[in-house]
């Protein structure tokens, strides 16, 4: 039988990752797209050798039993090749601030992606909207509070985006190596074993957990149903076209947090309810659209490894979906800023830089240029988020300072 010995060599591996990775690199050598489904390719037995048969049938090495043992030397040599350059494009970073730790620690560097801080910045933008949106309805809180209550989401955000980025990776430790962005993950190369990778995700749910003690008690109820969405996100891109819907609910939660960290009850506060309700939607509206333009980095490697994203259901008219969503997140901008009684600052400031920055995004970026997807969804972060947020904070000094009603008597910021 043709390629008997291909899928005999294939068994040779020792593990089932490693299996599949032959198959699939000795397939994309002979300049073929493999066949072999990332479901069907964990039998690894007479499935594997059907598909490495239909292979052999269309490329150069097509084996004959009259020359079994050749064929198999050659399967060898490729095996070899592809292994030996899997390990050797892997490049440990040379700069930044992971390059100066011990070489042990890198892989947990890299899994946290320390080196990558834009998902960092994304998380944490929504809570620094809404504790600010928060402090303008409560303006008695002083400027202390604000910063406290800021820097503590932002090492919340440092801490739980590494802990989803481990449960991702964790989820993914079979599809990763087929992506060329994301092979030479930790996880995915082999660096760090999925054991240790969970023990290591554990400890730092337990720090996001200290980090959460600090805030009110009530936010403990209001933070602790997150986790639910961190732990299912990584399964959303297997089952719908729309995993960035899952994506937004995730990262925005934020917005909803800053309102509970500085004493006010959504409960009970109807102002506030809809405001964080609105500042929710436009959080979610935006991760899906910066999430869109990410995709897109990724689209001819989710096609072979069978993942879906809404960039792959929507290829053809992106940016005109892009573009919608940047007319429902900006009106929801605005109607948290209305219900929570924000000033003129807040609607030039904030949504109308919001608006600016992110239709230039959508006019500039260039989706099929995966390095320009990543400078703008890098920079688009700053860009948006940091003029939303700068918005917000020049708003909440006029109105603490009497700004807007000079006859009202100011609230000092230091009280």
């Amino acid at each position: 039988m043709n390629c008997l010995y291909a899928g005999r060599h294939a068994r040779l591996c020792r593990y089932p990752r490693e299996r599949s990775t032959y198959i699939y690199r000795f397939t994309s050598v002979q300049g073929h797209q493999c066949p072999v489904s990332l479901s069907s390719s964990r039998r690894y037995g007479y499935t594997a050798t059907n598909s490495i048969q239909s292979i052999c049938q269309k490329s150069n090495i097509t084996t004959h039993n009259r020359h079994p043992r050749r064929a198999a030397l050659i399967l060898s040599q490729a095996h070899s090749t592809t292994s030996q350059a899997s390990v050797t494009s892997y490049t440990p970073p040379n700069k930044g601030l992971i390059s100066y730790l011990p070489q042990s620690w890198i892989p947990y560097a890299e899994l946290l992606r320390l080196d990558k801080p834009t998902g960092t910045y994304y998380l944490f933008f929504p809570c620094a909207f809404s504790t600010l949106l928060a402090a303008s309805i409560a303006p008695s809180v002083s400027a202390w509070e604000v910063v406290g209550t800021t820097g503590l989401f932002f090492a919340g955000a440092l801490i739980m985006r590494g802990a989803g980025c481990a449960i991702n990776d964790l989820w993914d430790r079979n599809l990763d190596p087929h992506v060329e962005r994301t092979k030479f993950r930790p996880i995915a190369r082999g660096a760090i074993p999925p054991g240790k990778a969970v023990l290591f995700t554990g400890t730092q749910l337990l720090a996001g957990l200290g980090v959460l003690l600090q805030f009110p008690y009530q936010c403990l109820w209001y933070g602790i149903p997150s986790l639910l969405l961190v732990t299912t996100y990584p399964l959303a891109k297997r089952v719908t076209y729309y995993p960035q819907a899952v994506l937004g609910l995730t990262f925005s939660w934020g917005a909803i947090m800053g309102f509970p960290a500085l004493g006010i009850d959504l409960l009970h506060n109807s102002a506030a309810l809809e405001a964080a309700a609105a500042l929710y939607a436009s959080c979610v509206t935006w991760t899906v659209l910066y999430d869109m333009i990410y995709a897109h980095m990724d689209i001819k490697d989710d096609v072979a490894a069978g993942i879906k994203s809404i960039a792959l259901r929507h290829e053809k008219n992106t940016k005109a979906v892009l573009s919608a969503l940047a007319a429902v997140q900006v009106p929801l901008l605005a109607a948290a800023g209305v219900a929570a009684g924000s000033g003129p600052i807040f609607f030039i400031g904030s949504c109308g830089s919001a608006a600016v920055t992110l239709g230039l995004m959508i006019w500039k970026v260039q989706l099929k240029n995966v390095q320009n997807c990543w400078w703008w969804f890098k920079n688009g972060c700053l860009l948006t988020g940091g003029g939303i947020t700068l918005g917000m904070f020049l708003d909440y000094v006029a109105k603490t300072t009497g700004f807007y009603d000079p006859d009202e008597e100011p609230v000092s910021l230091e009280s």
